[in-house]
């Protein structure tokens, strides 16, 4: 991969004549980033401009990760795309049926003459977004996967040992009943239910979400997550809610907002949490791994990834695409990932990531920030574990938070709310199917 050399960079941008940077083609970046997140992006963009003269990134944020994917596709429709959009791994088989809307990563790098090798990313990250025959796609840029925030300063105050532990749900429901019975008001509460609570709850105990390894092997995918292990994670979660141990705060990430003020004691998040809680938290915090059902053999297997990957656009000319390749060269750089990766708490996509971050010791000064590396990699996915590639999965989503909020509100069983949630959206997949055969 091509190494930039920042500081040099820097240090001749004011060098640059006024004629050569008009002269500069324009490369368009749609993002979902806000607060922290969009801030590191904007530096990001920042530096790469200022390391050469031949293209200039103009990074615009077009709201939350679904106004992001509308946006770019309206776009489209109307010949008006950008070079490069941001697209929530939810809607990955939208974009890889949209037929001509695309032009695949690989070949824009193959086309452009940039060194780019599909290996160097991690196994768990690349496998989502590649063909079966390892071409990729999209580019990986923040994925990440869920763990347990812990508040240790509510746990302490509520007399739960350090030593306690959080390993499997039956040790958090021990917890759960300490921290209610000291007169905690938010136990614990969850961000992204449908992804953490049961995709990547399938995925942790090797269960399948849907039929067709989880929609990748083939459209004509069913949903099966109302087996056993999901109706008996849901409904303790249900009970839970009852007793007031569980506070349901909403469907995205409205609870980040409780936990990072002090308000909840435990909080399953993304590992992407870390930016915002580091910066904002004013207590001791910790992260641990996501916890498993210890009664499930094989358990745990490993997490899935969240977030988004780059993709880029038809339409535009060779001079764009040349400036798209070098700029997703310079963001997969070992430097660039590697401060990424310790900056947000998002994966390190590639392996020389990892590695550099190990060797700066940031691990070792960080304890904790190496929880969701491991807890990706622990396992080799199999086809439970690899992901979920489900058309019309947002509408999907959507329709497992109603079904969900039903179960914390206490009018359905989860086995009732399952069920309804898996009929539901096989109609939406049986449509997806229709009309990309």
């Amino acid at each position: 991969m091509k190494n930039f050399a920042l500081g040099a960079a820097l240090a001749s941008a004011s060098l640059i004549a006024p004629f050569t940077a008009n002269a500069a083609t324009e490369i368009q970046f749609w993002h979902a980033f806000t607060g922290r997140l969009g801030e590191l992006v904007d530096q990001q963009v920042k530096d790469f401009n200022a390391s050469q003269d031949q293209y200039e990134v103009v990074a615009t944020n077009k709201g939350n990760y679904s106004e992001t994917l509308n946006a770019g596709i309206a776009a489209f429709r109307a010949g008006e795309q950008p070079d490069i959009l941001m697209v929530f791994e939810v809607g990955t088989a939208t974009m890889m049926a949209a037929k001509g809307a695309i032009k695949p990563v690989y070949q824009v790098m193959e086309d452009a003459g940039v060194d780019f090798n599909p290996d160097d990313y991690i196994g768990a990250v690349k496998g989502y977004y590649t063909t079966t025959d390892g071409k990729m796609l999209s580019l990986p840029f923040n994925s990440s996967t869920p763990v347990l925030w812990v508040n240790r300063d509510m746990l302490d105050e509520a007399g739960v040992a350090k030593d306690a532990p959080l390993t499997t749900w039956e040790d958090v429901g021990k917890v759960l009943d300490q921290l209610k019975a000291s007169g905690v008001d938010c136990p614990m509460t969850t961000a992204w239910q449908s992804w953490i609570q049961l995709e990547n709850l399938s995925a942790y105990h090797n269960v399948p979400f849907a039929s067709q390894e989880n929609g990748f092997a083939g459209l004509d995918a069913k949903l099966e997550f109302n087996g056993p292990v999901q109706v008996k994670h849901i409904q303790t979660l249900g009970d839970w809610a009852k007793k007031g141990e569980f506070i349901y705060k909403g469907r995205r990430n409205e609870g980040g907002a409780d936990f990072r003020a002090g308000t909840c004691a435990l909080f399953t998040e993304s590992s992407a949490g870390y930016a915002g809680i580091k910066s904002e938290a004013k207590f001791n915090f910790e992260v641990h791994p996501l916890p498993y059902w210890g009664d499930v053999d094989g358990a745990p297997q490993n997490t899935i990834i969240g977030g988004a990957s780059l993709w880029v656009m038809s339409g535009k000319d060779d001079s764009h695409y040349k400036g798209v390749a070098e700029f997703l060269s310079y963001l997969s750089s070992p430097e660039v990932q590697a401060k990424w990766h310790q900056d947000t708490g998002y994966l390190p996509i590639t392996k020389a990531a990892a590695d550099l971050t190990r060797e700066q010791g940031f691990y070792d000064a960080n304890p904790g920030t190496d929880v969701a590396v491991k807890q990706m990699t622990a396992n080799a996915p199999t086809e439970n574990s690899k992901g979920i590639r489900l058309g019309n999965f947002d509408q999907i989503r959507g329709i497992i938070d109603e079904e969900l909020e039903a179960v914390w509100a206490g009018d359905k069983t989860a086995q009732d709310a399952l069920d309804n949630a898996v009929e539901r959206g096989n109609q939406l997949l049986r449509r997806f199917e229709q009309a990309n055969r």
